[in-house]
């Protein structure tokens, strides 16, 4: 089992360049698992832990939670790999186990869990650990260097469909044509669903379509809007800026959904009389349980379903991060390990 120290990429303080790291993970644990990391993902989520923007961040940190490369050590009780074998490790890297949460499936809401880039170093490195539990198979349909995204943006969109009972004959709508919103497109579109996309930007309308969606609807139109009123079964937002509460609710059906998985940067407004007469719901999600994010995994490989990815080596990690803050990914960045052999 592997008790040398890691190499990797942190952030010493917030909004700082990160700096080359080296640190010492202990004794693998009995039930951990440790990860070669060939490939990171890098998400928003990243740059707010990096930034401090949660407020949770503890420094150094080493983010990169959407992690892909091949098992090289198991601990005593750690179950259902096999060294060699190509994983992924997503937002999350450990939960107890024995709380309501987890015993009832739904470990991802597990009140003491550990997230894989709070409190604990994560996959911008050569080498990240994790409970076995949240190290998952990748299926051999889906390419490597672009399956990283998949586990945590790619379940964080996915998860709602199996959560709320969305059904193929539903209609949903998305919000914002970014990094989750482009694969919640790719994953309505191929559950069945009646799928319109909702931008503020005309640019993108035509590449809306090309991923899936069957309308495109400018969320600041409000003849277009209208034009929607009681249609839709799931209202999913993956944007993190604040938008016009009052017409995405009138778009919602009876019993339809306004759902979030973008963190916004201030309390919503929302309407009691829609909510109560429509018997329509406000709701938000986190990352999947590892059960839905296998269900994830496979349904993408099924359908072909990828991120739209750029890639940087990791030496090159301030450039991505810097590509990233600037909104100019398209619509994920992925790390490519390029750590030097250890002498």
């Amino acid at each position: 089992m592997s008790t040398t120290n890691i190499r990797a990429w942190a952030a010493q303080e917030a909004a700082k360049p990160l700096v080359n790291f080296e640190y010492d993970p202990g004794p693998l644990g009995v039930e951990e698992v440790e990860i070669r990391v060939e490939h990171s993902g890098l998400c928003h989520s990243d740059l707010s832990v990096i930034d401090n923007e949660w407020g949770s961040s503890r420094y150094p940190t080493v983010g990169g939670h959407e992690v892909v490369g091949t098992v090289v050590a198991l601990g005593p009780n750690a179950r259902g790999l096999r060294l060699g074998q190509r994983v992924g490790l997503g937002w999350m890297s450990e939960s107890c186990m024995t709380c309501r949460a987890c015993l009832n499936g739904e470990p991802q809401l597990c009140r003491v869990s550990r997230p894989t880039i709070i409190g604990h170093h994560g996959g911008f490195a050569e080498r990240v650990r994790a409970h076995w539990l949240w190290v998952c198979p990748i299926p051999e349909g889906l390419d490597a260097a672009k399956a990283g995204p998949l586990l945590c943006g790619g379940i964080t969109v996915f998860s709602p469909f199996l959560n709320f009972n969305i059904k193929p004959t539903h209609r949903v709508g998305v919000v914002g044509i970014g990094g989750l919103g482009h694969l919640a497109l790719k994953f309505a579109r191929a559950w069945g669903c009646e799928v319109t996309a909702f931008t503020s930007s005309d640019s993108k309308r035509d590449e809306a379509l090309k991923l899936g969606a069957h309308q495109v609807v400018s969320s600041v139109d409000p003849k277009a809007m209208k034009q929607l009123a009681g249609r839709l079964d799931m209202v999913l937002v993956t944007v993190n800026v604040m938008l016009n509460w009052r017409a995405l609710m009138s778009t919602l059906a009876p019993n339809g959904r306004l759902h979030l998985v973008g963190v916004l940067p201030q309390p919503m407004e929302v309407d009691a009389f829609p909510l109560i007469g429509g018997q329509r719901s406000v709701s938000g999600s986190p990352t999947g349980s590892r059960q839905d994010i296998d269900t994830m995994l496979e349904f993408a490989a099924r359908h072909g379903i990828e991120p739209q990815t750029e890639h940087f080596p990791m030496s090159r990690i301030n450039d991505a991060l810097e590509h990233l803050r600037a909104g100019k990914a398209r619509y994920r960045v992925v790390l490519d390990a390029d750590f030097a052999p250890a002498a």
